[in-house]
């Protein structure tokens, strides 16, 4: 029985691990040469766009109510401010954030190339806690939207009553599922939806527009009571640019739509260095996408407007959160309205998809990189069960009430809108492309201004953002901690005059010296080779091998090693490395060095002083601090077996 649960708890581990990448363990050896890209074995841009697109198009579901509780009766002219901005500012910005960061990485991989060292970290950190804001609030605030179409269903309200959070997180629950079964599905289940919920919201536009043209009234008395509201046309334009910040949701697809684009196929010549099918592809996917989402804002916003008494709109009314359901009920009937329902439930319900993608392909690509996540978190399965169970805590939290869910998703969306436009600009800059940079810097004001307004109206945004910034940052610190031991170097790499020094010396034991260079004169080498022999008891025949290593960035946790030689002064033989840890340099270099010679090396230190607290610390932050300790707990760590553990001296 034992051997069965153990056999049982071992398919489960390989299951929910599949894909796990083990870079940072073992032994390191050489990167693997550039080879074709992956993304020709990913899906068509039109089907990827329908997975960002369930995100993006669900918002019809509320995007409308919304804009006509924040503007009432100018919701169509806010919205045409909407769609300029989104065509004409977040479009070129992201088509440019596409061409800059092909793997999916977007405007975090891009700002954080212009920092280094931990201000870069906690920067990225800062940005993540808002990209993790964006894509949970997605999912919790759309399954939410969801059951509210459900329990307010004419033949289901009474069953459904008062269950709103149950059916809320059941939805969170199978989306969940869907992604531990696989990514294929989770796109073939996103196609399938867009393309039946665009149908049923044309049919709700054409009969909309139909009655809007067959009763001519509607339009006059909009017209006249939008008059007699505002007054003259450029009153009007003026308040609508100051009101439209709150229909902010409407910007939602960007993001995601760069998140998922490592999932686009491209073309077969595209390499990882060159993706060039994938950027053309997905600039498409976001092209098309933002002229069909900006037609249906147009249309649906005009119709809602003119067409539902304004109460309706308010808190308790038949179409608050569901105008287009309120619509297709109305004019088409319970029946096709049903059919719409259920529509725009499952959409809702699947526009997390795209959130769970852009966040499995955020958050490992980062954290894990940073040493600020468990080992596990590369692996897809876990994140997914990690992201469903915050989901199922803000849904809680918030007890699956959209409204309240709202600020903190348009807060999201802005910041990281903001961040991908002040990106974009410092490129174009860069690049020397003047009128893209004013251009850029022009998008970039915009957006602020729509940010700095968003969050002065709905404060409560930036508080459940800085909740998840807090919660990210002091996990990710704690995590770092906790691998703190952990060898992270990717690979090792010789030149040839590296790889002779370690050759030279195969044929005995192999001895390095860890050297911190100061002078590098022959006084430094001699006199540090007389100390190791004279501390140690080595006579004189015993040979050398200085290894000098110099930290680059400490902040970053795992990279590859290269190792230089060089011979100074004619006589001392030296192993140059750059390294963002110099334990776990030296550390990686000696496994390397005993697996191409096949005998333990010896290595050589000295005792750092000062006190070892303060050590660990400068260890911590900064790569350096007691070296040997540290050095051999890496070894023990990374080598269980004793008899093959390089050998650690220290006099």
């Amino acid at each position: 029985m034992a051997t069965t649960n153990d056999t049982r708890a071992s398919r489960l581990r390989a299951w929910m691990l599949e894909g796990l990448s083990d870079m940072g363990k073992g032994k390191p050896s050489r990167p693997k040469e550039t080879a074709p890209d992956s993304g020709h074995k990913g899906q068509p841009w039109y089907r990827v766009m329908c997975l960002t697109g369930v995100d993006y198009f669900s918002t019809l579901g509320y995007q409308p109510g919304i804009a006509a509780l924040a503007a009432g009766l100018l919701s169509p002219i806010a919205t045409i401010v909407l769609v300029i901005v989104t065509l004409a500012g977040a479009l070129p910005v992201y088509r440019r954030v596409a061409q800059e960061s092909p793997h999916g990485e977007g405007s975090i991989a891009m700002l954080s190339r212009l920092l280094s060292f931990w201000k870069g970290k906690l920067f990225v950190l800062t940005l993540l806690g808002f990209a993790a804001t964006d894509f949970l609030i997605t999912i919790t605030l759309s399954a939410a939207d969801a059951s509210t179409h459900l329990v307010e269903n004419p033949h289901l309200e009474s069953a459904l009553h008062d269950k709103q959070v149950l059916i809320t997180m059941i939805l969170i629950a199978l989306l969940g599922a869907v992604f531990l079964k696989g990514f294929l599905e989770a796109i073939g289940v996103a196609v399938a939806l867009v393309g039946v919920y665009l149908a049923l919201n044309a049919v709700v536009v054409v009969t909309g527009l139909w009655h809007v043209a067959t009763e001519g009234h509607v339009v006059t008395d909009w017209t006249a009571a939008l008059t007699q509201e505002h007054g003259n046309v450029f009153v009007m334009i003026g308040v609508a640019l100051i009101v439209f910040p709150k229909l902010a949701l409407g910007l939602s697809g960007f993001e995601t739509g760069v998140a998922v684009m490592p999932h686009v196929k491209g073309d077969p010549g595209d390499t990882e260095a060159r993706p060039a099918g994938r950027v053309r592809d997905t600039k498409k996917l976001l092209t098309t996408a933002a002229l069909i989402m900006s037609v249906f804002l147009i249309c649906t916003s005009f119709i809602t407007t003119v067409l539902i008494p304004h109460e309706e709109f308010e808190s308790g009314g038949e179409a608050n959160g569901r105008a287009l359901a309120y619509l297709a009920h109305e004019y088409l009937g319970n029946t096709f309205g049903t059919v719409y329902d259920v529509s725009t439930i499952l959409i809702l319900w699947f526009a997390g998809a795209s959130a769970m993608a852009g966040l499995l392909n955020l958050m490992p690509r980062y954290l894990p990189k940073y040493g600020m996540a468990p080992h596990w978190a590369r692996a897809v399965r876990p994140m997914v069960i990690v992201f469903t169970l915050v989901a199922f805590l803000v849904t809680w939290i918030f007890d699956a009430d959209v409204d309240a869910q709202g600020g903190a998703y348009a807060t999201g969306v802005l910041v990281l809108i903001c961040s991908a436009a002040i990106a974009v600009t410092i490129a174009a800059r860069k690049a020397g492309q003047r009128g893209w940079t004013i251009a850029f810097g022009v998008i970039s004001a915009v957006f602020l201004y729509t940010t700095v307004v968003n969050v002065i109206e709905r404060p409560d945004g930036v508080k459940i953002g800085a909740c998840f910034i807090a919660g990210i940052i002091l996990i990710s610190l704690l995590s770092r901690l906790g691998r703190a031991f952990e060898l992270r170097v990717t690979h090792v790499e010789l030149d040839d005059m590296a790889e002779r020094f370690i050759r030279d010396i195969s044929n005995r034991t192999p001895r390095f010296i860890a050297n911190e260079p100061d002078q590098r004169d022959v006084a430094e080498y001699r006199e540090k080779i007389e100390q190791i022999r004279t501390d140690n008891d080595l006579p004189t025949t015993e040979d050398f091998v200085f290894i000098e290593v110099t930290v680059t960035d400490p902040s970053e946790f795992e990279a590859g090693l290269t190792v230089r030689g060089e011979v100074m002064h004619g006589r001392y033989r030296v192993l140059t490395v750059e390294s963002s840890s110099v334990p776990n340099a030296l550390a990686a270099l000696l496994i390397h060095a005993r697996d191409m010679t096949g005998t333990r090396p010896h290595v050589y230190f000295e005792w750092t002083e000062g006190n070892p607290f303060a050590n660990f610390l400068r260890f911590f932050l900064f790569g350096q601090g007691e070296i040997a300790p540290v050095t051999r707990e890496i070894l023990r760590e990374a080598e269980t077996d004793r008899n093959r553990r390089p050998r650690v001296h220290v006099g």
